[in-house]
């Protein structure tokens, strides 16, 4: 008779113990109870479906990827800035740093997320305002001033013109010395998401896919450790779906992106670890913790048995937390605190790899010093004081949580098979395009939404200080908000004018040239890429010529 998973679990938590990967520190309650790294049943016969449920690092995950959960590793620190020019964002990135964040995550503003340059006519009035403005290599240059990247993870928040902007850091890389087969971080590229909620896409789907794809196969090839895909729930569940959605919509694309891999020769156990995922932690507790878990488990299960993966690192799920944004509210700010402190602990028991906290004032404006310190510092409070990194999944086992955990997946694997019913040949990508022309998505999205408010209307839902306890004192004018002054877009537009100048026009415009001539080939497209970011073209430049080449996009409408 073989090992049942307690056991199984034990020899992988003495390997890690014997091999230095369990953190020396202190594992005992604050009154000094000793606690275990992992608690099961006694006798896992006694309860109908274990397996399911499992211990940590054994298939399907349900508990988390690793053995010695956060004894092993604490999750990152990676807290998403950026505002103004590179500069200013530099050093913001400097602070959190210094503060203890162990990793950064950029923001970019509208203009750049939209492929334009900071003098674009369209770009007026949005320099730096949402994020910070990139327009050359020059620009990440400056953005990672000081900060080596080969010893900083870095992840970057842009999906339409991510390929060009990747290759920016990559030069930018390549201009502090460093060997960029070393570089590691995450690079969000997921466009799906875009027609389906956040509406940042450049072109049609069919070319953005062409250029993920190529991104894919370079990122296997050339930088083995960095994750070229960041599956994002996240703005799924911003647009106002429900957590079901966010759940089922997003697992779907991830699995989109696995057939592109597949069709273009990539091998499943070498991509796949290169997906990593991006979900919401919302207000419900429970519901977010269950979710976390459920997607887990459907990942190792459909990466086995619909995919084919036979290696654990392929079978396993790594995903980034946000805190809801959409949870924040402008009456009684001083309540966001306590929202994303429990949302940050949502997404700490469900086993997040790295989280992301919002800060107080973003409801209001892009988050000021102080308020970006308070959320940083209720990671490292979480961290350090409540003792939850002691124990891998410590609600594992719990009937509320167990039930909200299959629930969840029940409703998710019913929306697979809508999805893929939509499709022409059975497979997810095929149903993921169907379901962006028709507008289901959006409209599935949309009707979640008006649920939801018509709830908060009535009362059935409670908001504390919008329609309950709403008090009397409005609060707005004792924060201190972060202001971006015009004047960032006047200086980004003149520096962005003498780079032009400086830079040797005629190499720039033949780089972009010969971009463009190798999109109409079956070549990956990277390469060529980098030579026009190296030659000093703008990304307004290299993403119009591509505009011109493979036309725009207009979702259809939806009434």
């Amino acid at each position: 008779m073989g090992q049942d998973a307690g056991q199984r679990w034990q020899q992988r938590y003495d390997a890690a113990l014997a091999a230095g990967r369990v953190r020396d520190a202190d594992f005992t309650t604050l009154s000094g109870v000793e606690v275990a790294p992992v608690y099961g049943p006694a006798d896992e016969s006694a309860v109908p479906g274990f397996e399911r449920i499992g211990y940590p690092g054994e298939f399907p995950f349900t508990r988390g990827l690793h053995a010695t959960g956060y004894r092993g590793r604490a999750w990152t620190i990676r807290q998403f800035a950026g505002f103004g020019n590179a500069r200013q964002t530099n050093e913001r990135y400097r602070m959190i740093l210094a503060e203890g964040g162990g990793g950064l995550s950029v923001a970019f503003d509208m203009p750049t997320l939209m492929g334009r340059d900071s003098d674009d006519p369209r770009a007026l009035g949005e320099v730096g305002h949402c994020g910070v403005a990139i327009d050359t290599a020059a620009d990440m240059d400056v953005l990672f001033d000081g900060i080596p990247l080969d010893e900083t993870t870095t992840s970057m928040t842009i999906s339409g013109p991510a390929v060009p902007v990747f290759c920016m850091y990559l030069v930018a890389a390549e201009r502090q010395g460093v060997d960029i087969g070393k570089l590691n971080g995450t690079l969000q590229t997921d466009i799906f998401k875009e027609y389906i909620a956040q509406k940042e896409w450049l072109f049609a789907p069919e070319p953005h896919l062409r250029l993920i794809g190529d991104l894919m196969a370079y990122c296997a090839e050339n930088i083995p450790a960095y994750k070229p895909i960041s599956v994002s729930g996240y703005h799924i569940r911003e647009a106002g779906s429900t957590a079901a959605q966010e759940l089922a919509f997003t697992l779907a694309d991830g699995f989109a992106y696995v057939e592109l891999g597949l069709s273009r020769g990539l091998d499943i156990e070498q991509f796949a670890p290169g997906l990593s995922f991006f979900f919401d932690a919302h207000i419900d507790f429970f519901e977010e913790i269950a979710k976390f878990r459920a997607a887990r488990r459907i990942w190792a299960r459909w990466l086995r048995d619909v995919y084919g993966a036979t290696t654990e690192k392929a079978q396993q799920l790594r995903f980034h937390t946000q805190t809801a944004g959409v949870s924040l509210t402008a009456q009684q700010p001083d309540n966001n605190i306590t929202r994303t402190a429990i949302e940050a602990l949502a997404a700490v028991l469900g086993g997040t790899q790295s989280l992301h906290t919002n800060a107080l004032d973003e409801v209001l404006a892009l988050p000021s010093a102080k308020a970006a310190q308070i959320a940083l510092r209720t990671q490292q409070v979480i961290a350090e004081e409540t003792g939850v990194m002691n124990v891998a999944d410590p609600l594992g086992g719990a009937w509320y949580v167990e039930a909200l955990t299959d629930e969840l997946e029940r409703q998710a694997e019913a929306i697979f098979s809508r999805i893929r019913d939509m499709g022409t040949d059975g497979t997810m990508t095929s149903g993921i395009l169907r379901g962006i022309e028709d507008g289901w998505f959006t409209g599935e999205i949309a009707e979640a939404a008006f649920v939801y408010q018509r709830a908060l209307e009535k009362g059935d839902k409670k908001v504390v200080g919008v329609n309950t306890l709403t008090g009397s004192v409005d609060a707005h004018d004792k924060l201190d908000i972060l202001r971006v002054s015009h004047q960032v877009e006047t200086d980004q537009k003149a520096e962005l004018r003498s780079r032009k100048r400086a830079r040797d026009d005629d190499a720039a415009r033949a780089a972009v040239a010969r971009m463009v001539e190798v999109s109409r080939t079956d070549a990956n497209m990277v390469p060529a890429m980098l030579d026009a970011v190296r030659a000093e073209a703008t990304l307004g430049e290299i993403c119009d010529a591509l505009r011109t080449e493979w036309g725009s996009y207009t979702e259809p409408a939806r009434f």
